[in-house]
């Protein structure tokens, strides 16, 4: 058996959450199909997965990073990517693994022990109505075996008792649940708790995961789709808020009470996201608002998606899109969205894009004077990509960074002729940052209403060529050194204080807009760019998005001034990823704008 593993500690953590991530979404489909309870929508496994690999981005570049680094990235990653009933009562567990492994720098047994205990209770607690026969009743059981097994030396031996308790409490589920028993299935996101679980396992005993292995089905489980939903709200709906003052989980949910079931909040670090069951999506988004800054909002039709639900649960159209499209994580993951990481050299090592490197982590670099450079994603990112996509959907459109800009359309395109069958669509977004971003979102708005890959892809060509944006550098550092503007005109506009104002064209090139002086300036103008682009009588449908590096405060700030000014149906938040960051330096910034007036679906 060789030598026991006496405690987990930040690397050792980041691995094992790394391996369950990967087990979990191995059984996505399968997890998918015995889905049939709180509503037999069939996306049990999809939440569970997106909702791990929130917690998969987040800690896959610490490294040897200390427990407590680790179990912070995981909780905060699992509220930010926290998706469905399922995600958010499994963000609820992990939440508190951390708060019961505190700050630790090691964690033997009977720490882990009062780790799974805190996350079953903390679980309890936020569960509006506790129902027997799904995760809740498998963390139990856990949490019991866990308590007995503290005085386990080895953690091979505390983990398998662990899952062995799980599997063997998963099995008494359809007993506790009529719906399961009538379906002849387990519950589907105590299942996905269970894999997590096993995925950890199966790390300490093997050294990996082997992706590919699904579990067989469990004896008709295909029936779930017969299974009717008694007292059944139509919408699934989520919203993520931020804010300094938020009420407490407790309140919300007394809140949501009036408007639904399944009711799950999440709180943590300035972020409450909260999940309902309701008929009336738009009045919780109201309610929502009075808390705090509204980041993010998610109402899906679950009468739609089980009438839409076939033998694998499959989308009809996916999304992907390269790093440079600057979404947020919380709507990369909410929407499922496939991000191709494009390539940062730094030094001697290549870091993928977001993945290997966030935007806080690069920030960091820049303030230290470190320089980097870029290079497009391979074909075989956009294969890969791809393949993931279609595991669960139909079809797959893609929307990439300028052709104009940048090579990376090009491998997009090879990869999807590489797929054959026409079922990935490429579509050049002649634009970058939040330019691409916005196109990505109008797109799933476009799929969720039914819009087939070729109607989708017709439609965000018209809205791009009526869309643009403007955004400008701090100072001409960066821009140097990737050899966009000569060192005398640098060192002019560094002893002047002047700032460029830059544009994408509509042929998706960077044009000069202007050069002023100082920082208050450079607003100004791109704030009279902006208005005199969206005319005086502005649009009806308009999507905003602002971006930075290393401004928070002052992108913040513009957000307010442009919602109150323009009234936009969504205005995006977010730092500028690090290969961006790269060649626009600290302090820069950019508004985009998307007008999608003119067809609706």
């Amino acid at each position: 058996m060789g030598v026991g593993i006496a405690y987990v500690d930040g690397p050792r953590l980041r691995r094992s959450l790394l391996a369950a991530a990967d087990w979990v979404a191995a059984g996505r489909e399968e997890l998918n199909r015995l889905n049939v309870f709180p509503v037999p929508d069939g996306d049990t496994g999809t939440n569970l997965c997106l909702t791990l690999r929130a917690v998969a981005q987040a800690v896959r570049g610490l490294g040897d990073a200390p427990l407590p680094d680790v179990t912070a990235a995981m909780a905060q990653a699992s509220v930010r990517g926290a998706r469905g009933n399922s995600g958010m009562m499994l963000s609820q567990f992990l939440l508190g693994l951390q708060e019961g492994i505190g700050n630790r720098l090691s964690a033997g047994a009977r720490d882990l022990a009062r780790g799974i205990r805190t996350g079953f209770e903390r679980l309890l607690g936020a569960l509006d109505e506790p129902v027997e026969g799904t995760i809740l009743t498998v963390a139990r059981d856990t949490a019991a075996e866990a308590d007995q097994a503290v005085g386990e030396r080895d953690l091979r031996v505390f983990v398998r008792r662990v899952v062995q308790r799980a599997e063997a409490s998963l099995q008494r589920t359809p007993d506790l649940l009529a719906v399961l028993k009538r379906a002849g299935v387990v519950d589907a996101g105590a299942k996905g708790f269970v894999r997590l679980l096993d995925g950890i396992k199966r790390l300490i005993e093997e050294g990996t995961v082997a992706a590919g292995a699904v579990d067989r089905l469990v004896p008709n489980a295909a029936a779930q789709t017969d299974v009717a939903a008694e007292g059944e709200y139509r919408f699934c709906t989520e919203l993520l808020i931020r804010g300094e003052r938020l009420p407490a989980s407790a309140a919300v949910r007394q809140a949501l009470r009036r408007f639904g079931s399944s009711i799950v909040v999440l709180e943590t670090g300035g972020l409450l996201k909260a999940h309902v069951h309701t008929d009336t999506p738009e009045e919780v988004f109201q309610l929502g608002a009075t808390w705090g800054t509204v980041e993010s909002t998610k109402a899906e039709d679950m009468r739609t998606q089980r009438q839409n639900l076939g033998d694998s649960a499959r989308r009809a159209v996916a999304f992907v899109a390269d790093t440079a499209c600057d979404l947020p994580d919380a709507a990369v993951f909410e929407n499922g969205i496939g991000l191709v990481p494009t390539q940062l050299i730094v030094g001697d090592r290549v870091y993928k894009d977001r993945l290997e490197l966030t935007a806080d982590e690069f920030l960091e670099r820049l303030r230290a004077g470190v320089d980097a450079s870029t290079s497009q994603p391979a074909p075989q990112d956009f294969r890969d990509a791809y393949a993931d996509a279609l595991r669960g959907a139909e079809t797959v459109v893609a929307v990439v960074v300028s052709r104009a800009l940048s090579g990376t359309w090009a491998n997009a395109e090879a990869a999807a002729r590489a797929v054959g069958d026409g079922r990935v669509t490429v579509v050049d977004s002649r634009s970058a940052s939040l330019g691409e971003g916005l196109l990505v979102l109008r797109g799933l708005e476009l799929a969720r209403a039914g819009w087939t890959p070729e109607a989708i892809a017709r439609e965000l060509v018209r809205v791009r060529d009526q869309s643009a944006g403007y955004f400008a550098v701090d100072n001409f550092e960066r821009l140097v050194r990737s050899g966009r503007v000569g060192r005398v005109v640098a060192w002019l506009g560094t002893r002047l204080n002047v700032k460029p104002v830059m544009t994408i064209s509509a042929k998706g090139t960077v044009e000069p807009a202007g050069r002023v002086r100082g920082k208050g300036e450079a607003r100004r103008r791109v704030l009279a760019l902006l208005e005199a682009a969206l005319g005086a009588r502005h649009p009806a449908e308009l999507r905003i998005g602002v971006v930075h590096c290393g401004a928070p405060a002052f992108a913040e700030e513009l957000r307010a001034e442009l919602v109150a000014r323009y009234h936009p149906k969504q205005c995006v938040v977010s730092p500028i990823t690090p290969v961006i960051a790269a060649h626009a330096g600290l302090g820069a910034w950019g508004v985009f704008y998307q007008i999608e007036d003119g067809t609706n679906p």
